[in-house]
């Protein structure tokens, strides 16, 4: 079974996720946006205290709210770091990202392998599915929870709304396409995870989103 802890972090009321298989607590980090010392320090209590096991690192998307504790992750666990390769340019140009919301980020870190859609991995005994949803940004992508009927949305899809399209890269048609052909095909009990804000479902966001209705 599958368990999600929710933290959220930075000014951005960014949403960073810790999951993890009961059974066997291997874990894995989506979106550090821990920004600050304190931020990184309940990350790290949560996983010690829970005697996680933390194998993975996976950026949604790489706009710089979701990617500010990447390297404090990388830097004090033994994961394996994915990164979506279209949003490439954005990691690397966090710093530019950063200084635009008159913040900074000091290092970034690069990705030990890249997330191509379709691909599958396994987190202890459950296993994990990558959709490719861009539009929000060039490289966005959802983590599928199939067996759990649970979904990370990054920032591609809201309770009641969607991920922005104003920023570089973002495309309005080609998101409202990648919800329609990749989430809303998913069993409407699925319950969604957002980059920002409360959780939902698929079936809600069907009937009541709206940016479809």
């Amino acid at each position: 079974m599958i368990k999600i802890h929710k933290f959220t972090c930075n000014p951005f009321a960014e949403n960073s996720y810790l999951v993890w298989d009961d059974e066997t607590k291997e874990a894995a980090i989506i979106d550090p946006g821990c920004y600050d010392n304190y931020e990184k320090t309940e990350i790290d209590n949560f996983i010690t205290t829970n005697q996680l096991k933390l194998k993975y690192l996976f950026n949604t998307h790489c706009h710089v709210d979701h990617i500010f504790g990447n390297c404090h992750v990388k830097t004090n666990y033994d994961v394996i770091y994915y990164a979506p390769e279209e949003d490439l340019p954005l990691l690397q140009q966090a710093a530019t990202q950063a200084a635009m919301f008159g913040l900074e980020i000091r290092e970034t870190c690069v990705p030990d392998k890249f997330i191509t859609p379709g691909l599958t991995l396994l987190l202890g005994n459950v296993n994990l599915e990558f959709l490719f949803t861009p539009g929000h940004s060039p490289g966005g992508y959802c983590i599928y929870f199939k067996n759990e009927n649970v979904c990370i949305t990054g920032d591609v899809l809201f309770e009641g709304s969607i991920g922005r399209t104003d920023l570089p890269g973002g495309h309005h048609d080609q998101l409202l396409k990648s919800i329609t052909e990749k989430l809303f095909v998913l069993p409407e009990e699925t319950v969604i995870y957002p980059g920002h804000g409360e959780f939902s479902t698929i079936g809600k966001e069907k009937k009541s989103n709206p940016f479809f209705n």
